[in-house]
């Protein structure tokens, strides 16, 4: 009886974490498995047909795909920037300037906003005749007048500015809060030794920041993979053409517009492999930097 007792003690504790351990496989693991196995049928409302990897072939063939994935990593030109900006603003706000704490303010609430509000309203801002080039004719600069979200060369960087100037303000805010827990000595004995501001910056702030640098970093660059839906939906639902199509609204056209729930799958699979591949690519180059310290 004793044994008894205390192989249930033993089990107690798994089956206090049971419903959560069912409720995270419901919500996370079967819709993957499930999206797997999609992957390989054609689906259709007559039923389904297994073709093994032709949708996998369909999307590589399929130009747009790599077009797609080609604006993707066009937008990871935005990681280093938003780190910059983010690194830089972040250290003035600590250095606690006059209003510091209205300018704070300032640079978070674009983040806070919703995307499709950021969105159609850069797009009254950004059109042909919007308020940026009224502005630009008003002060004779006609010849910097652009169709910025309708010209097929610059709409994806036009869309890179915007989600720029919106998410800039998480990655101040954390850093902000990071250097709220370094100890003030560390400056004072810098300052003391003569360092300027961008030494300190370099040798101590960075190095202060590192691990959440490296959690922003992989986090804007999953975010620029796979959470760009709503800026290209609202502002020019992937035109002109197809020059601002990237990964998440192509699998949702192949889902809902051209009714190929297959091909979507596939894609949803190799967007996940790719964002995985950033996670363990990530954790790769930690553990290789502490072998080398």
């Amino acid at each position: 009886m004793t044994q008894r007792r205390r192989v249930l003690a033993s089990m107690r504790p798994y089956l206090y974490v049971a419903p959560t351990i069912v409720f995270i496989v419901a919500i996370f693991f079967y819709p993957i498995i499930d999206l797997f196995r999609r992957s390989f049928y054609n689906l259709s409302a007559s039923g389904s047909e297994f073709i093994g990897l032709r949708n996998f072939h369909l999307v590589f063939v399929d130009p747009i795909f790599w077009e797609a994935l080609g604006n993707n990593l066009r937008l990871f030109i935005a990681v280093p920037l938003l780190l910059i900006i983010s690194l830089i603003v972040s250290t003035i706000l600590y250095e606690s300037i006059t209003g510091w704490r209205l300018y704070r303010f300032a640079v978070f609430l674009p983040y806070i906003l919703s995307i499709s509000v950021v969105g159609i309203v850069f797009t009254y801002l950004l059109g042909y005749r919007g308020v940026l080039n009224q502005v630009l004719r008003f002060l004779g600069l006609g010849f910097i007048v652009q169709d910025w979200l309708g010209n097929p060369s610059i709409a994806i960087f036009s869309i890179m500015g915007i989600v720029i100037w919106k998410e800039v303000g998480f990655g101040i805010i954390l850093f902000l809060a990071r250097l709220m827990s370094v100890e003030e000595e560390l400056y004072e004995a810098a300052r003391i030794d003569g360092a300027n501001w961008w030494q300190l910056m370099w040798h101590i702030t960075i190095p202060q920041l590192s691990t959440v640098i490296e959690f922003y970093v992989l986090i804007n660059l999953i975010s620029l993979l796979s959470w760009m839906f709503n800026y290209v939906y609202v502002m020019t639902r992937g035109g002109p053409g197809t020059s601002t199509y990237v990964l998440d609204f192509f699998i949702y056209q192949n889902a809902f517009r051209f009714s190929q729930p297959g091909i979507a799958a596939a894609l949803s699979l190799l967007m996940l492999a790719l964002a995985s591949a950033l996670v363990f690519g990530q954790a790769i180059a930690r553990r290789r930097l502490e072998e080398m310290q």
